[in-house]
């Protein structure tokens, strides 16, 4: 076995209730929610999937957070991936990574994810209706890289070879890349959190 492999598992911090989604798909709602009413559609088809160990969690409490990063460090799980919801600089979902970032716990590595998505109504088959619309732009891409370097300085930070591990959930949906690539390199460079100008992103 590889021992320089190390397993990071995506963190979906949906499990807890914020202003935009009570407005969306009822007061109280959580990704709890849609994982509890799931049904069965065919012979032995294992649904719902409820919660173990830990229950119906709720992430804005941080002796849960604790507890999630313990679980994951027992069964060989290296990091955590937060999914980080970015919106021309309005953030959603984001207490529970704003509180790990700002407390210094747990102590488990973790880097980002910019799930770069129109937000719609998917789950109940309205793909077509768009809540918080995605829009690019050189100006947002510089903005946004500028509000994850206090993220990228933090010591559990991911890096490889020295710099921190950024990833984009669709790379195709960015009009250029390679610009984008460019600008947050450039900033990234400028307060020298890495060691060099290569800055892995995608």
């Amino acid at each position: 076995m590889n021992n320089n492999i190390k397993a990071i598992a995506f963190y979906l911090p949906q499990y807890h209730p914020i202003p935009e989604n009570d407005k969306w798909w009822g007061k109280g709602f959580t990704e709890w929610t849609s994982v509890a009413k799931a049904k069965p559609l065919f012979k032995d088809h294992y649904q719902p999937h409820l919660p173990a160990d830990l229950g119906f969690y709720d992430l804005r409490l941080p002796e849960v957070r604790q507890a999630q990063a313990d679980l994951a460090r027992e069964y060989g799980i290296y990091g955590f991936c937060y999914y980080h919801y970015w919106f021309n600089g309005k953030r959603l979902l984001e207490r529970p990574f704003n509180e790990v970032l700002e407390s210094g716990k747990p102590d488990f590595p973790f880097c980002l994810c910019w799930a770069n998505e129109n937000w719609t109504r998917r789950w109940d088959g309205q793909d077509r209706e768009i809540l918080i619309e995605q829009k690019y732009s050189v100006v947002d891409d510089r903005e946004h890289i500028k509000s994850l370097i206090s993220a990228f300085k933090d010591p559990r930070y991911i890096k490889i070879d020295g710099k921190p591990l950024f990833l984009i959930y669709r790379v195709n949906s960015l009009p250029d890349p390679s610009l984008t690539q460019k600008i947050w390199r450039e900033e990234v460079d400028v307060v020298k959190v890495c060691d060099s100008k290569v800055f892995r992103s995608f």
